[in-house]
C-alpha cells in the first residue's frame, strides 16, 4: 500500500455488463459524455451516478455497465479524471495562481482536499503541489529575455547557391 492508501482493484466479471445491447450502449456513452464533459457536471460535487441515471431515464446499473465497458473505470474515477484534468490546467494558469489547493479542489468538484490529493496522485503519480512546482519551474521566467531570431551580430547572411556546371 502506497501513498494515500491507493490499492489496485481486481477486475470483476459483472453479468449486467453484457445485458446492455451495443446500440443502447453507444447512445448512453454519447449522452454520458455530453452531460459529464460538455455540460461540465463533473464540477458538481453532488452529481452522482444515480442523478445521471435519472437525467438519462435509465438505471445506475446501465450507467455503471457503460462506464465500465467503454471507459474501463468506475463512475467516480471517470468523473475524477475530468476534475483532475481541469485542476492541472488551473494549477499552471496565471489567472488562478493566488488560489490555494482547497479552492482549486472545490472549483473542479471535489468535496475535500484529501480526495483531491488522492485522485490527483492516483492519476499523475505526484501531488498537485509537486505538479504545480515542476510545471512552473519548466516555464520561462519573466526575467528571461526571449532570444531574438535572425542573424547574429557581425555575421553576414550568405546564401549558398548551387554552381551550374
Amino acid at each position: 500500500m502506497g501513498k494515500y492508501n491507493i490499492t489496485e482493484k481486481k477486475e470483476k466479471d459483472a453479468a449486467y455488463r453484457t445485458l446492455v445491447n451495443p446500440k443502447l450502449m453507444d447512445e448512453l456513452e454519447r449522452k454520458i459524455n455530453d452531460i459529464i464533459i460538455i455540460q461540465k457536471k463533473y464540477r458538481d460535487k453532488d452529481y452522482s451516478a444515480k442523478q445521471l441515471a435519472e437525467d438519462l431515464n435509465t438505471n445506475t446499473r446501465y450507467i455503471s455497465a457503460v462506464v465500465n465497458v467503454r471507459f474501463h473505470m468506475n463512475y467516480t474515477s471517470y468523473v475524477n479524471k475530468f476534475r483532475i484534468q481541469e485542476a492541472m490546467s488551473m494549477l499552471v494558469d496565471k489567472r488562478y495562481q493566488d488560489l490555494n489547493m482547497e479552492e482549486i479542489s472545490d472549483m473542479v468538484g471535489f468535496s475535500n482536499r484529501q480526495s483531491f490529493y488522492a485522485s490527483f496522485y492516483k492519476i499523475n503519480g505526484i501531488t498537485p503541489r509537486e505538479y504545480k512546482l515542476r510545471r512552473l519551474q519548466a516555464l520561462p521566467q519573466k526575467d528571461d529575455k526571449p532570444k531574438k531570431r535572425g542573424r547574429k551580430p557581425g555575421s553576414k547572411n550568405k546564401v549558398k547557391t548551387e554552381e551550374k556546371a
